[in-house]
């Protein structure tokens, strides 16, 4: 697998390292530490002719504030046809953007809202993969796998209809 774009960017600011988004959901979550938040990540592919595209979003979403987001791009020289496959490298890219949140980070998270959890205050992480479980769905025979994945790195998984990081967002970027 070829990474030919390995930072993080949005509409506003490219080349942005994982230092600068933490940073920046940070300070998103500070102008309202009574907001309920939820960390949000979700990959989706699109096979092209000679490569297929993978596209990570992180958004952090407060109910009264909006949302910043940010997504992450990697390139695989090949057309990835196998549906399995493909699946598969986007719960692994998912698993990958997630696990750079390492404990420490997370708790500093929390520290922003938890002095005031009694003022309805919460925050949450979400894993969105871009499957569903309807029976004309052809991803439906991966849910459980994807969704034990998520669970295993102690996420709220959503599949489609809510999985919109993956299955809207993400999947804006990889046409």
């Amino acid at each position: 697998m070829t990474k030919l774009n390995d930072d993080f960017q949005n509409l506003s600011r490219k080349n942005m390292s994982f230092s600068q988004v933490f940073q920046y959901i940070k300070q998103f979550m500070e102008k309202e530490p009574n907001g309920c938040y939820k960390l949000m990540f979700g990959t989706d592919s699109q096979v092209h002719p000679d490569y297929t595209r993978f596209i990570t979003g992180i958004v952090i979403h407060c109910k009264t504030k909006g949302a910043w987001a940010c997504i992450r791009k990697v390139m695989v020289p090949r057309k990835m046809i196998n549906l399995h496959e493909r699946i598969s490298l986007e719960t692994t890219l998912t698993e990958e953007v997630v696990s750079m949140f390492s404990d420490e980070k997370i708790e500093q998270l929390i520290d922003i809202i938890l002095p005031n959890i009694y003022k309805g205050a919460s925050f949450s992480i979400e894993g969105h993969i871009d499957i569903g479980s309807g029976s004309r769905n052809k991803t439906k025979i991966f849910v459980d796998e994807m969704v034990l994945r998520m669970e295993i790195l102690g996420i709220e998984p959503k599949i489609k209809p809510d999985s919109f990081v993956a299955s809207s967002y993400a999947n804006h970027f990889t046409k």
